[in-house]
């Protein structure tokens, strides 16, 4: 009985702590350099982080709701069970990053110019997202649902489609993907006839342009 009420005290301390979680509004955050400063677990709303560092940073249960991400270096960080809800990313590198590990609740993203390369998203629910001017080579998106997508002007470059949803998802100007229309829905899926071609690999056939 004494064992099992001590470890019932932590259970509550634990949770207590959990729920003061500090919370942050409309903060900006420029040049933070997690490996001096760490940035503290907390729950920031629409608070804006420019030119910081955050690679390999541990970034586990932080929340960030309606926030704005420039030019920064999250590559590697580790996102266990971390909330980006409509979380608005540009000019940043971001290596490596499992998405899939994110609080799944409510996960909303956008990019613009980032480069996301070796990045998983697997099996997450992001219907209508935006990618622009971004690299997502070697990306996994295997059993994700990415319908209603925008792939802007994007290196798709060994990018994995297995089972994916990409209803309404627009590739025209997406560029280097192959997608397997047999393993993945692509009703309604917009494609440009230059990227055709990116539809057909397993099928080894050569396509040309005449004219």
């Amino acid at each position: 009985m004494g064992v099992e009420w001590e470890i019932f005290k932590i259970e509550q301390l634990m949770s207590k702590n959990r729920q003061e979680q500090e919370y942050i509004v409309e903060k900006t955050y420029d040049r933070l350099d997690s490996r001096i400063a760490p940035l503290p677990n907390a729950e920031y709303e629409r608070c804006r982080f420019t030119a910081c560092d955050f690679s390999d940073a541990d970034l586990s249960d932080v929340k960030f709701n309606e926030c704005e991400f420039v030019a920064c270096n999250l590559s590697l960080a580790r996102l266990a069970n971390t909330t980006f809800r409509e979380a608005r990313f540009e000019d940043c590198k971001m290596l490596g990053l499992q998405f899939d590990q994110c609080n799944s609740f409510g996960l909303s993203v956008s990019f613009q110019h980032c480069v996301l390369n070796h990045s998983s998203f697997y099996q997450l629910k992001l219907k209508k997202t935006v990618f622009r001017n971004s690299q997502l080579q070697e990306v996994d998106f295997t059993g994700a649902d990415f319908s209603g997508s925008v792939f802007d002007n994007c290196d798709l470059g060994n990018a994995r489609f297995d089972r994916t949803i990409l209803e309404k998802a627009d590739f025209r100007t997406a560029h280097q993907y192959s997608i397997d229309p047999e393993l993945n829905r692509l009703k309604k899926a917009r494609f440009s006839a230059s990227g055709i071609a990116g539809l057909l690999d397993k099928y080894d056939i050569e396509i040309d342009r005449l004219g």
